[in-house]
């Protein structure tokens, strides 16, 4: 067999458990006997096919170098399908893998249900210190440390300089400016002003945190998506699209807004660090000074953007902890994010790596980090994870003239108050 990583380009399909087997069908093996470490990591990684996932695969490929006993099996999962993948093969003890790279969301979740090592005095917290508070957060659950912070993102608004120009408007720095300027390129241009996504409720956020809106309230154990601020961002982004100023979707939202910015067709979208690289592959942007990155506009209380970002967490039943341990230090060593940030102006998560070569000098990241430090943190609770499911339904009743946005946040929060039994 060749030496090196072994990728596999994951299938939706219940085979996953046989061809991608994860720690648990694998013969006890691997340690760090003699103090070599050797055996096999399996690891699904949810990042961005076509671009995101050669960077992480040409990393795992030199921490294979650096440990030549230990074999990598990469596997790139769906992030839609991750989540629900990773939980039914823990349950079920087979198939799962020795590391995921999950969504912040999604470690308080796996480390209630008691499928995640705890990292506590582990090599994979090594430096542990040097990690941003706000990105250590959401690796904590229950006064224990389950995962370690990889990378961290929030939102901004990406918009085609050129398409501005012709236009002759500004970069909107409100909702009612981001109106009014999508309606001046209509008119001038006519091309869209804005895709706003509509399968996806973490677009949602930044409009719900502008009007003073917050999915739930963990102190007081409350519900608060169906509140008036919650009312009236979904009025906001459902006077959007009514309008004209933004065209929206149901299904393939990535791909339509993706596509549609990337070829001119749209003038603006709100999106995040992981985006970059994508769109700059796009007819528009092969002159990488045409796109411009701005702050999402603020609503009529504040400027909020949502804390997004991916953790490195290990499966508690992994039969070589030892490689695993190392294995996710390296992922997220100051050194490995630093080559993430160059090549993907994706944020990292330690201090130090800030100074380093191709961090300190990239023009996204120095745009996103004062974004990420003022970002709304989601609740780091277990069912923050599941909190996106109802929401995202009644969103996109809402913005496609199913539902009104009373009713809307209303079923939503009706879903949350069944999914968090006791909650006001």
């Amino acid at each position: 067999m060749r030496r090196g990583i072994t990728a596999t380009a994951l299938a939706a399909t219940l085979a996953l458990a046989a061809t991608a087997c994860g720690s648990d069908d694998e013969p006890a093996s691997g340690g760090s006997a003699g103090g070599e470490l050797s055996g096999t990591v399996t690891w699904w990684d949810t990042s961005t096919v076509g671009s995101e996932d050669k960077v992480f695969q040409r990393l795992a490929e030199d921490f294979e170098k650096k440990h030549p006993k230990v074999d990598v099996k990469y596997v790139n999962v769906p992030f839609g399908e991750a989540q629900n993948k990773f939980k039914n093969a823990a349950q079920s003890g087979s198939g799962a893998p020795d590391v995921i790279r999950a969504e912040v969301a999604w470690t308080p979740e796996f480390a209630d249900l008691g499928y995640l090592a705890p990292l506590d005095g582990t090599p994979a917290l090594k430096n542990e210190t040097d990690f941003l508070a706000q990105a250590a957060a959401s690796t904590e659950y229950d006064g224990k440390t389950y995962a370690v912070p990889q990378v961290i993102d929030s939102m901004g608004i990406f918009y085609n300089k050129k398409i501005f120009k012709d236009a002759g408007v500004e970069v909107p720095t409100t909702v009612a400016e981001l109106k009014t300027v999508s309606k001046t390129v209509k008119d001038r241009t006519g091309k869209t002003g804005l895709y706003l996504r509509g399968d996806d409720a973490y677009w949602f956020l930044s409009f719900l945190y502008g009007e003073g809106g917050n999915l739930v309230d963990a102190g007081s154990r409350t519900v608060t998506v169906d509140n008036a601020a919650g009312v009236k961002a979904m009025t906001v982004v459902k006077d959007l699209v009514d309008s004209g100023a933004a065209k929206t979707d149901a299904t393939d939202g990535w791909e339509n807004m993706q596509s549609s910015f990337k070829d001119g067709k749209v003038a603006m979208m709100i999106n995040g660090p992981w985006a970059v690289t994508d769109t700059y592959g796009g007819a528009e942007f092969k002159d990488k000074a045409n796109l411009g990155i701005a702050p999402v506009p603020a609503g009529s209380v504040a400027q909020g953007s949502p804390q997004g970002g991916h953790n490195l967490a290990v499966y508690a039943g992994s039969k070589n902890l030892d490689a695993s341990y190392a294995f996710t230090e390296y992922m997220t060593s100051a050194e490995s994010q630093a080559k993430v940030a160059e090549e993907l102006s994706l944020l990292p998560t330690r201090t130090s790596a800030y100074t380093m070569p191709g961090v300190a000098d990239n023009e996204i990241v120095g745009f996103f980090k004062p974004v990420v430090d003022k970002a709304v943190e989601r609740p780091w609770i277990p069912e923050t994870g599941s909190l996106f499911a109802p929401l995202v339904t009644e969103y996109t009743k809402v913005l496609t003239g199913q539902t009104t946005p009373e009713k809307g946040v209303g079923a939503t929060g009706d879903a949350y108050r069944e999914l968090l039994k006791g909650w006001k």
